[in-house]
Protein backbone atom coordinates (compact mmCIF):
# COMPACT_ATOMS: atom_id res chain seq x y z
CA UNK A 1 0.00 0.00 0.00
CA UNK A 2 1.60 3.41 -0.68
CA UNK A 3 1.96 5.76 1.86
CA UNK A 4 -0.41 8.15 0.15
CA UNK A 5 -3.23 5.70 0.01
CA UNK A 6 -2.63 4.76 3.16
CA UNK A 7 -2.94 8.68 4.21
CA UNK A 8 -5.66 9.00 2.48
CA UNK A 9 -7.60 6.80 4.29
CA UNK A 10 -6.34 7.88 7.85
CA UNK A 11 -6.98 11.38 6.82
CA UNK A 12 -10.53 10.37 5.95
CA UNK A 13 -11.55 8.30 8.49
CA UNK A 14 -14.77 9.72 10.76
CA UNK A 15 -13.06 9.95 14.03
CA UNK A 16 -10.04 12.08 12.76
CA UNK A 17 -12.66 14.74 10.59
CA UNK A 18 -14.31 15.15 13.99
CA UNK A 19 -11.09 15.43 15.46
CA UNK A 20 -10.67 18.24 13.20
CA UNK A 21 -14.05 19.60 13.59
CA UNK A 22 -13.61 19.55 16.96
CA UNK A 23 -10.40 21.47 17.28
CA UNK A 24 -11.76 24.30 14.82
CA UNK A 25 -14.62 24.75 16.95
CA UNK A 26 -13.13 24.45 20.15
CA UNK A 27 -10.05 27.33 18.48
CA UNK A 28 -12.94 29.56 17.59
CA UNK A 29 -14.22 28.93 21.24
CA UNK A 30 -11.20 30.02 22.98
CA UNK A 31 -11.85 33.38 21.17
CA UNK A 32 -14.77 33.99 22.29
CA UNK A 33 -13.93 32.69 26.03
CA UNK A 34 -11.07 35.39 26.32
CA UNK A 35 -12.59 37.74 24.98
CA UNK A 36 -15.45 37.01 27.88
CA UNK A 37 -12.86 36.82 30.15
CA UNK A 38 -10.81 39.69 29.60
CA UNK A 39 -13.30 42.19 28.06
CA UNK A 40 -16.43 41.52 30.95
CA UNK A 41 -15.21 39.48 33.55
CA UNK A 42 -11.88 40.99 34.49
CA UNK A 43 -12.62 44.83 34.23
CA UNK A 44 -14.92 44.11 37.25
CA UNK A 45 -12.79 42.28 39.15
CA UNK A 46 -10.08 44.88 38.71
CA UNK A 47 -12.29 47.59 39.83
CA UNK A 48 -12.93 45.86 42.45
CA UNK A 49 -9.24 45.24 43.74
CA UNK A 50 -8.53 48.74 42.97
CA UNK A 51 -8.09 48.92 39.51
CA UNK A 52 -4.40 46.92 39.46
CA UNK A 53 -3.88 45.16 35.83
CA UNK A 54 -1.49 42.59 36.99
CA UNK A 55 0.06 42.78 32.80
CA UNK A 56 2.26 45.99 33.79
CA UNK A 57 4.11 44.29 36.44
CA UNK A 58 7.51 43.46 35.75
CA UNK A 59 10.96 43.49 36.91
CA UNK A 60 13.14 45.31 34.32
CA UNK A 61 16.58 43.06 34.07
CA UNK A 62 19.17 45.09 32.01
CA UNK A 63 17.75 48.46 30.63
CA UNK A 64 17.27 49.30 27.20
CA UNK A 65 19.92 50.91 25.27
CA UNK A 66 20.06 52.52 21.92
CA UNK A 67 19.90 49.73 20.26
CA UNK A 68 18.63 47.04 22.51
CA UNK A 69 15.02 47.03 24.07
CA UNK A 70 15.03 46.41 27.67
CA UNK A 71 15.03 42.89 29.00
CA UNK A 72 11.59 42.50 31.15
CA UNK A 73 10.73 39.40 33.72
CA UNK A 74 7.31 40.30 32.80
CA UNK A 75 5.70 38.32 36.06
CA UNK A 76 2.21 40.04 35.80
CA UNK A 77 1.32 38.86 32.83
CA UNK A 78 1.88 35.47 33.90
CA UNK A 79 -0.60 36.63 37.41
CA UNK A 80 -2.82 37.90 34.77
CA UNK A 81 -3.30 34.50 33.04
CA UNK A 82 -2.92 32.33 35.69
CA UNK A 83 -6.28 34.89 37.13
CA UNK A 84 -7.95 34.22 33.33
CA UNK A 85 -7.26 30.46 33.36
CA UNK A 86 -9.04 30.01 37.40
CA UNK A 87 -11.63 32.37 36.22
CA UNK A 88 -12.43 30.07 32.88
CA UNK A 89 -11.92 26.58 34.73
CA UNK A 90 -14.54 27.66 37.17
CA UNK A 91 -16.97 29.03 34.68
CA UNK A 92 -16.30 25.99 32.93
CA UNK A 93 -17.29 23.76 36.09
CA UNK A 94 -19.90 25.42 36.57
CA UNK A 95 -21.52 24.99 33.19
CA UNK A 96 -20.55 21.32 33.53
CA UNK A 97 -21.89 20.88 36.82
CA UNK A 98 -24.97 22.66 35.56
CA UNK A 99 -25.40 19.78 32.54
CA UNK A 100 -24.79 16.69 35.38
CA UNK A 101 -28.02 18.66 37.55
CA UNK A 102 -30.04 18.80 34.32
CA UNK A 103 -29.18 14.93 33.13
CA UNK A 104 -29.89 14.04 36.82
CA UNK A 105 -33.09 15.74 36.40
CA UNK A 106 -34.07 13.93 33.12
CA UNK A 107 -32.68 10.19 34.64
CA UNK A 108 -34.57 10.39 38.13
CA UNK A 109 -38.25 11.36 36.34
CA UNK A 110 -40.08 8.44 37.32
CA UNK A 111 -41.64 6.31 33.92
CA UNK A 112 -44.30 3.96 33.71
CA UNK A 113 -43.14 0.95 34.16
CA UNK A 114 -42.78 -1.26 30.43
CA UNK A 115 -45.42 -3.75 29.92
CA UNK A 116 -44.33 -7.34 30.29
CA UNK A 117 -42.83 -8.72 26.89
CA UNK A 118 -44.78 -11.89 25.37
CA UNK A 119 -42.57 -14.38 26.66
CA UNK A 120 -42.71 -12.92 30.18
CA UNK A 121 -46.65 -12.97 30.14
CA UNK A 122 -46.00 -16.97 29.21
CA UNK A 123 -43.05 -17.82 32.03
CA UNK A 124 -45.37 -16.15 34.51
CA UNK A 125 -48.46 -17.97 33.53
CA UNK A 126 -46.24 -21.79 33.29
CA UNK A 127 -44.53 -20.60 36.66
CA UNK A 128 -48.68 -20.22 38.13
CA UNK A 129 -49.49 -23.47 36.78
CA UNK A 130 -46.86 -25.21 37.90
CA UNK A 131 -47.44 -23.94 41.93
CA UNK A 132 -50.92 -24.89 41.74
CA UNK A 133 -50.07 -28.12 39.95
CA UNK A 134 -47.70 -28.53 43.17
CA UNK A 135 -50.38 -27.35 45.85
CA UNK A 136 -48.58 -24.02 46.73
Amino acid sequence: MSIVKEFREFAVRGNVVDMAVGIIIGAAFGKIVTSLVEDVIMPPIGLAIGGVDFSDLAVTLKDATETDPAVLLRYGQFIQISFNFIIVAFAVFMLVKGINYLRRKEVEKPSAPAAPTKEEVLLTEIRDLLKAQNGR
